[in-house]
Formats: C-alpha cells, structure tokens, sequence
C-alpha cells in the first residue's frame, strides 16, 4: 500500500523542467503541484428570502360591463313623518253642478180658539175661532184634527177656568191619553194646559173633550179670555 501511494504521488508531481517551459504561471496563493478532486454533492437549498417591496402602482383599467340586477330587497321600515309643507295655492274652481230636485216640505199645523164657553161634556170640544189652518187637517165642524202625513205631532192645550172646575182628556182614536184637572177658585179665573207628543198614521184623529159631566165643565172664553188648541207635524215619515 506504502508503494502504491508513492508511485501516484510521483505521477502527479512534474518535473523541473516541465513546470519551466509549459503552461501559464500559477496562480498567487496557489499550492504547488495541487491535484483536482472529486466534486462534491450539491448543497441544501437556502432559507427563503424577504418578500420584495412593493410595485408602483399600474394605470387605472376600463370600466367593466354592468353586472346582473340583483334580487328584490325586503321592504325598510317606515321612516318618520316629515313636517307639514306650506299649503298650495288654491284649485280651479269645478264646473257647476246639475240643479237637484226641490226637497218637498210636508206641512200640517193648526191653532184654533174656543169662541163661547158653550161646551158640551163627553163630547169633541168644537173650537171655532180659527187662528190658523191653511192645510185644513182640522174640522171646526167636528172639533177634530186628521192626520194627512204620518209622522210626530206635537199637541198643547190651554184652558182658562171659571165658575166651574175643569176635567179635560186629550184623546186619539176614542181612547183618552191626557188628563188634565183643575179645581176652580171662587170668583179666580184659573187655567189648565196640557202638552204631548204623539205619532200618528194617516186617518188617526185628535181631539179634547171634557170628561165626568157637567160638574167638571168650567172650560170658559170671551172676548179677554180664550181657550185655545193646538197642533203641528214636527217631522213625516213617507218612504
């Protein structure tokens, strides 16, 4: 083994001459009669370096295409209630309406007064003095008032007394719904009076009468004195 490595160890060293006459001159620093060796395996890769630093920034692009409608929203809450705005001007004034039918008036009304103190008991009193009645509903021949126009009716009465007392009903249809008494005073005019409402249908009749006799018949009128009845229609009822 000693041989072998001495013998290569002489092959590899030049001679005197040799070094001499050939070749360029060894570089500065270099060992003299060097010997290339095996080369070595390559070496493990390296740790990654640090991110670079950042670009300029490039020219700004076209503007893209629109994209798709996207689907409805759900409806926002109501936002609170603004303030009033000024008032507008004033609108042209509409065209003028159709005339309308007339609104028929249905009247019925009287006021009578009794002319003598000539009364007769249980009987219709027949007043006589006729203050008022242009629809003619009430017969001074037979002292009673005909509804014409169903409705309400309002009915007063007014009776002066004297020399007797006074019992007066007001009746309808022969049945007698107001009473009125009235004891006289000796040598005192008195007065009695009575009012009512009442519903009527067409041909109801209304009338006073004096009631229990003669005893009770002080009903009494002269030219100072008056005894009156009246009525009116307050309002119909025609469909």
């Amino acid at each position: 083994m000693l041989l072998l490595g001495a013998l290569l160890l002489l092959l590899a060293l030049p001679s005197y001459g040799q070094d001499t006459m050939q070749g360029p001159p060894l570089p500065k620093g270099a060992c003299t009669g060097w010997m290339a060796g095996i080369p070595g395996h390559p070496g493990h890769n390296g740790t990654t370096g640090r991110d670079g630093r950042d670009g300029t920034p490039g020219e700004k692009g076209e503007k893209g295409d629109p994209g798709l409608v996207g689907p409805k929203g759900d409806t926002g809450e109501t936002g609170i209630t603004g303030i009033e705005g000024p008032r507008g001007f004033p609108g042209v004034p509409g065209r003028k309406g159709e005339p309308g039918e007339s609104a028929y008036v249905y009247r019925s009304a009287f006021s009578v007064g009794l002319e003598s103190r000539v009364t007769v008991p249980n009987v219709p009193i027949r007043f006589t003095k006729i203050f008022y009645n242009q629809q003619n509903h009430y017969d001074g021949t037979t002292g009673k008032f005909l509804c014409n126009i169903p409705g309400l009716y309002y009915f007063s009465y007014h009776i002066t007394v004297y020399l007797k007392d006074v019992k007066v009903s007001l009746y309808k249809n022969d049945k007698a719904l107001l009473f009125t008494h009235d004891q006289f005073q000796n040598q005192n005019v008195d007065q009695a009076s009575g009012s009512v409402l009442l519903y009527l249908e067409k041909g109801d009749q209304v009338w006073l009468q004096v009631y229990e006799g003669e005893n009770h018949n002080g009903v009494y009128a002269d030219n100072v004195h008056d005894s009156t009845f009246t009525g009116f229609l307050l309002y119909h009822n025609i469909e």
